[in-house]
């Protein structure tokens, strides 16, 4: 019986070893296989990884504000050194970024680059002043490799001259020891010279405005052949919301006349944008192939670097008041004032000038060597304040703009997201101020949400009051109220200022006259 036992419990022990497995020699020597439970831990190790990996890329962008999708979005960098041991992006490159002021990736830039890289085809959201041309510039340029006599091979189209100029100024420098050669078209006649047929093609990047590029296009499709586009492999658009904004199906048509010409196979295609305006998703859902989305911080809201204030001045003569008052309390120059029409740009600074304070102007009205020469003033702080309509500031890059202030509201959330972005740049504080009257009040809700959205404090009733229908806000953005001129509201303002003085000078006498009448009794 004892040894019935022993060969029972020997037994038990080998089916306990063996279990799952297969014994293929019996007695001393014994070899086993792995068993099948152990693949299926190794298995799960390895997508333990791959889930430890994913978690940690997830806690990055969380960190950075960063919110990408589209399927297979590669990995964000975190470094310049990155872009030479993964991509092979030259160290010169990284050289001159370094040289423009970069010293890390910006988060735009960290998710941007790998994309464009990998030849994804991109929208990008991001706040004003956050590096979004870099993260073009730099996947382009390396895309490119080097100069060729093939004519352009990226066109880059901005909404202003002013913007293009920027951008033209920042390829440059990046370019500077690479060899790429990038060209603006700032005149239309020079541009049928410069890059015809016989110019020799020595070009590889155009940066320029739809308008003038659908100009040339247009010539082109007629015999003339100003310009090609057949051998581009970027097309980039930025400050896309702005530019669907501006006129959606103009420049929708304009898209696609820019949109066709560039034929090559190869062709790829980003936007950038500051907001993430839901008619330009909608476009890139339907037209860009394969497409990923990256978007930086809470998504439609003003730089958390920016202190937000509404403030209600009742009628326009109450902003003046405002105005007046914010500078004689003091303010920490450079000053961007925003009106709704070049008509009350001029006005305001008429009343401005008079209060000898060091201001300026730009609007339609001023040549462009007269608006770059503010501009340039504007930026040495030689001017204090500047006035400007939305229009003629959309794109410059007005550098360590203190305060924002919106004389007149903002048309839409856009426009005031793209306002506000003008200050609190580069990791800088700022400070804006939205003044508002009754007219403004049905467009209130929306810039309040914005605020409120920044992690800012607004007054509870304006996040609820009615919510506009969309058709609603197109329309508050086409049609802005009809303002009584700012002449005029000067002229109540000094009206209401005399009433006030002779309130006081009365007040005074009849308190005098009481006295004097109570010494005598």
């Amino acid at each position: 019986d004892g040894s019935d036992s022993e060969s029972n419990s020997s037994k038990e022990e080998s089916d306990d070893e063996n279990e799952g497995g297969l014994q293929l020699f019996s007695g001393a020597l014994e070899v086993k296989t792995i068993s099948k439970p152990k693949k299926k831990k190794k298995k799960k190790s390895k997508q333990k990884l791959i889930d430890l990996h994913q978690e940690k890329i997830n806690q990055f962008r969380n960190q950075n504000g960063i919110k990408a999708w589209g399927g297979d979005v590669p990995d964000p960098i975190d470094t310049f050194e990155k872009l030479i041991t993964d991509y092979n992006v030259k160290e010169i490159l990284i050289n001159n970024l370094k040289t423009q002021g970069f010293k890390n990736p910006t988060p735009i830039q960290m998710q941007a680059w790998p994309l464009m890289l990998k030849n994804r085809e991109l929208l990008g959201c991001a706040p004003t002043g956050s590096g979004k041309t870099a993260a073009f510039l730099l996947p382009v340029l390396h895309q490119l490799g080097g100069p060729q006599k093939r004519g352009f091979r990226a066109v880059i189209v901005s909404p202003t001259r002013e913007l293009a100029t920027q951008i033209h100024r920042e390829c440059v420098r990046l370019c500077e020891g690479y060899g790429i050669r990038a060209h603006l078209i700032s005149n239309v006649n020079k541009a049928r010279e410069k890059f015809g047929p016989q110019s020799g093609q020595k070009f590889d990047i155009l940066v320029t405005t739809p308008n003038r590029l659908v100009y040339l296009l247009k010539e082109s499709s007629e015999g003339g052949k100003p310009i090609s586009l057949e051998n581009v492999e970027w097309l980039i658009i930025d400050e896309s919301d702005r530019l669907f904004e501006a006129g959606e199906h103009g420049f929708r048509d304009q898209l696609a006349t820019i949109y066709s010409a560039c034929t090559s196979p190869k062709i790829h295609r980003a936007l950038f944008s500051a907001t993430f305006a839901h008619e330009v998703e909608h476009w890139c859902k339907l037209n860009l192939n394969n497409v990923a989305m990256v978007s930086v911080g809470i998504r439609n809201t003003a730089s958390q670097n920016v202190k937000q204030e509404l403030v209600f001045c009742g009628d326009e003569s109450g902003k003046l008041i405002a105005l007046r008052d914010f500078i004689r309390k003091g303010y920490e120059p450079p000053v961007l004032i925003f009106v709704q029409t070049k008509e009350r740009a001029k006005e305001l600074f008429k009343e401005l000038i008079y209060d000898n304070l060091m201001v300026d102007v730009i609007h339609a009205d001023r040549t462009q060597t007269q608006r770059d020469n503010v501009v340039k003033a504007f930026r040495e702080r030689k001017i204090w304040i500047l006035i400007s309509t939305e229009l003629m500031a959309r794109g410059i890059d007005f550098k360590g703009v203190n305060v924002v202030i919106n004389y007149d509201f903002p048309p839409s959330t856009i426009s005031y997201i793209h306002r506000v972005g003008r200050t609190g740049r580069a990791n800088h504080h700022g400070h804006a101020i939205t003044f508002w009257t009754i007219q403004d009040k049905p467009a209130l809700r929306s810039v309040a949400v914005v605020i409120h959205e920044s992690k800012q404090e607004v007054p509870q009733w304006m996040l609820e009051m009615k919510k506009l229908k969309k058709s609603e806000k197109k329309l508050l953005a086409k049609k802005q109220p009809r303002r009584n001129n700012v002449s005029q509201a000067v002229l109540k303002e000094k009206i209401a200022r005399k009433r006030k003085k002779d309130m006081i000078q009365g007040s005074k006498r009849r308190a005098k006259k009481t006295k004097v009448d109570q010494n005598d009794a």
